[in-house]
Parts: structure tokens; sequence; C-alpha cells
């Protein structure tokens, strides 16, 4: 596809990895198992720390790797069929990745009521700038071993992804990763009400 643009590499990169984060790992995996809606259970949120809700840890787990991984393979997957080297390659892998999380977040088979992205975000980070994405998931272990809150944990990580972005990548991961951290805060903002409230949900709760 070399002789294609870079407006529309970057455009097919973008829909390829909107189409591929859209994909709802968390509902398939819980209607398969026969554990109900997911839509319908604890938050009513798609993602790995509302399936585990249902007290289904393996799912929990198949779904937070299928989420993150639907961010990697769209990067890595319009690196190997769309990007060329340097700047080129950088910027398509990034496109896919942003546009996967964008997908999980408002997917177009659920009437774009998704998740939060979190784990498709970590995913991204890792493909597309490993060492950023081992910090980014270490601070979200470390804080939630310390206050056992998913979200807090996931804002924090997020937060500080785009700094070390800075340092460790290059300006570009530093600018799609604050647009992802943003899209999370956004994201959650309901979670940040209960936070400050104290109602918020600890890992490993059930939620009715």
């Amino acid at each position: 596809m070399a002789d294609l643009s870079p407006a529309l590499l970057l455009a097919i990169a973008a829909v390829g990895g909107y189409l591929l984060g859209s994909v709802p790992f968390g509902l398939v995996i819980t209607r398969l198992l026969g554990l109900g809606d997911i839509r319908q259970i604890g938050s009513g949120n798609i993602g790995a720390t509302n399936v585990l809700r249902t007290g289904n840890k393996p799912a929990a787990l198949a779904t937070l790797l299928l989420d993150s991984g639907k961010g990697a393979i769209a990067a890595l997957l319009a690196l190997a069929l769309l990007g060329g080297d340097g700047d080129l390659g950088v910027e398509v892998a990034l496109a896919a990745g942003v546009a996967a999380v964008f997908g999980h977040n408002f997917p177009v088979w659920l009437r774009f009521k998704g998740g939060k992205g979190v784990a498709t975000t970590l995913g991204t980070l890792l493909a597309t700038a490993w060492p950023v994405g081992l910090a980014a998931c270490g601070i979200w272990l470390l804080t939630a071993a310390i206050t056992r809150y998913s979200s807090l944990s996931a804002l924090v990580a997020l937060t500080v992804a785009p700094v070390a972005a800075w340092f460790l990548a290059t300006p570009l991961h530093a600018a799609a990763f604050a647009l992802l951290a943003v899209l999370a805060w956004i994201r959650h903002r309901e979670n940040l009400r209960r936070l400050l409230n104290g109602t918020e949900s600890r890992i490993g709760s059930k939620k009715k």
C-alpha cells in the first residue's frame, strides 16, 4: 500500500482500529458463559472490572486480555499492513490504537454505549511505546494494591502516561496518550463523583 497517501493510510488505520475496538468482548463472554447481560449487572459497564462482579474470575481475566488485545493488535496490525518507516509508522500505529479505544468506548454494535477503555488504552500503550505501557501498568497495580479502587488506579496510571511518554517516547506519543487520558477522565466522571462521596465500589466487590 505504499502508493496510498499518508492521509488515506491514517484513515484506513483509524477505521480498522475503531471496528476492532468496537467488539464487546465482555458482553460476548458473559453471554457465552450464561452469566447474563453484563449491561444489567453491577455498573452496567462491559469491561473486565464489571465482569469480575459476576464472581467469575476467568471470565474477567479473559475480558481484560481481549480488551487490552484490541488496542495492541489494532496498532501492530496497522503498522504491519499500512505503516512505513519513521514518523509515518508511528502515526499509523497510534491512529489505529487510539481509534480502538474510541471503538471500545463508543461501539457501533451497541449504539455507541460501551466501556471506559482502560484495558484497551493500556494495550495501545504497550504496543506503541512499551516502556510507557509497562510504567502505566505498574502504576495501576501499585495504586490498586493500595486503594483497591480500579477507577482511581486507571486515572492515575493514564494521567502519568503522557508525562512518561514525553521522556521515554516522542512528543507524538505524548499527545496521543494525553488525548486518551482526557477521554478516560470524561468516561470516569460518575466514578469520580462516587470517589468523592465515598460510595465507589472496590475491586472484587459485588454490586447489585
